[in-house]
């Protein structure tokens, strides 16, 4: 592992020598003349208004919707195509484009930056929500052909991707190498996805056991009542007992048996935070997993718990519960990972991630070595050392798209495009979010 980290250093390291001569022409292009075409362009996308986007329409295949944004006339573009595969959406909202986590803040949209850059951009939702991989695989594939039979066959398509879609266009680099020429993919499960369920099948099974009762049903079975009524129930039942005073040696058990990120600089509502998302995976996720996956998929019968005050107790007293085999079998075949890339994948993913864990990084690594992936077609981006699920400082996700270029055709951003976007977000230090949970679609 040292030496996988010293070589990943040494390769990014040459990018970020690049990135840094880009943010540093910044200073120097202040005083020389602007471009009053990049100066419009620039103006265009921090306002929200750069690209320009078709109507939402339906894919022929399935009954997911797609949108296809690309730059204005006067900009031009370099030929090549960028697909959005977008994160976890819960069931219960129809299908749609999350729009939520298209935009990184009122007005800063993912479309207009990649428009910017030079890229065609696309986007589907995917035909259902939930645990929705295998149809958001079959719809970004989809989507490559929807986007040439309007505009023609594209020169490079990139994939990129947050959190389910992380692990998407993982799946899609892998599976269809003739499809897409490389991808970036955050923050998703893509080293162990019986793991994931286990994470929060765990966090569930331990929270019972301290607070039996708090929360209807069991760490497999929600009753659909309380789905219906999750944040109203958080809030007014289950927070009040988690947060009291006198419960806090028993949440430091939770944090400490279930090892669940928080920040160590501000863990009073980063571990809030953490219990509040990893409870909502709980809620909103299990019953839909278990009908798409063709069984339960959780299994803690082998688990030995640690990190409590009575660990003999705990693992005693805990509830068991057995994984049915169809649902093992369903995502060994078809959700796991294999680390075999015959096109470049750059991964990205934050160190405290309280949804998806970067231990997934360390995993998905592990595979790419033992496949003889890396280090020509697979590179982790150095981990941002923040708390967060799919958190970044832009820099960074410029930086592993750069690099996702560098790999897969040598090419690398526009300079002049790249000074005025930094310039203009004062991007070094600002952070965004890729994916979130629990929010409305913008209007």
């Amino acid at each position: 592992m040292k030496k996988a980290a010293r070589l990943t250093l040494f390769i990014v390291s040459l990018l970020v020598m690049s990135l840094g001569m880009t943010a540093a022409t910044q200073v120097t292009a202040q005083t020389e003349k602007v471009d009053p075409r990049i100066e419009r362009a620039t103006k265009a996308v921090l306002e929200g208004t750069f690209s320009k986007c078709t109507p939402d329409r339906p894919h022929n295949n399935s009954d997911a919707i797609y949108r296809i944004c690309r730059p204005p006339w006067w900009w031009g573009n370099n030929g090549d195509l960028v697909i959005w595969a977008h994160g976890y959406v819960d069931f219960t909202r129809p299908v749609g484009i999350p729009e939520d986590q298209l935009c990184l803040n009122d007005s800063l949209c993912i479309p207009d930056i990649v428009n910017f850059l030079g890229f065609n951009f696309a986007t589907t939702s995917y035909s259902v929500n939930g645990l929705a991989v295998l149809p958001g695989l079959a719809d970004v594939v989809e989507l490559v052909d929807l986007y040439t039979a309007r505009y023609g066959a594209p020169g490079n398509v990139y994939i990129v991707g947050a959190s389910e879609g992380g692990l998407i266009t993982t799946l899609a680099v892998e599976q269809y190498p003739h499809v897409f020429d490389a991808g970036l993919a955050t923050c998703g499960p893509i080293g162990d996805f019986p793991g994931q369920i286990n994470y929060f099948g765990d966090f569930r099974a331990v929270f019972d056991y301290y607070f039996p009762g708090l929360i209807p049903g069991d760490p497999t079975n929600i009753p659909p009542e309380l789905i219906a009524n999750w944040d109203t129930y958080y809030n007014e039942t289950v927070w009040p007992v988690v947060s009291h005073p006198s419960n806090q040696a028993v949440v430091d058990q939770i944090v400490n048996v279930t090892d669940i990120p928080y920040d160590p600089n501000n863990p009073g509502p980063t571990v809030a935070n953490s219990i509040a998302e990893v409870l909502w995976y709980n809620v909103f996720a299990t019953n839909n997993a278990t009908e798409v996956l063709g069984g339960q998929p959780f299994d803690n019968t082998t688990r030995v718990y640690s990190g409590s005050n009575d660990d003999a107790a705990l693992n005693a007293g805990i509830q068991r519960i057995a994984a049915d085999p169809a649902a093992l079998n369903e995502m060994e075949a078809n959700y796991q990972t294999t680390g075999v890339l015959d096109s470049p994948l750059v991964t990205l993913h934050t160190t405290l991630d309280q949804q998806v864990p970067y231990w997934h990084e360390v995993l998905y690594l592990q595979k790419t070595q033992a496949s003889g992936s890396w280090p020509g077609q697979h590179i982790n981006y150095p981990p941002t050392q923040v708390y967060g699920h799919c958190q970044f400082a832009l820099l960074d996700v410029l930086g592993a798209f750069s690099l996702m270029l560098l790999m897969s055709s040598g090419d690398s951003l526009n300079q002049q495009h790249m000074d005025a976007l930094l310039t203009g977000l004062s991007a070094e230090t600002e952070v965004v979010q890729l994916h979130r949970i629990g929010e409305p679609y913008k209007k």
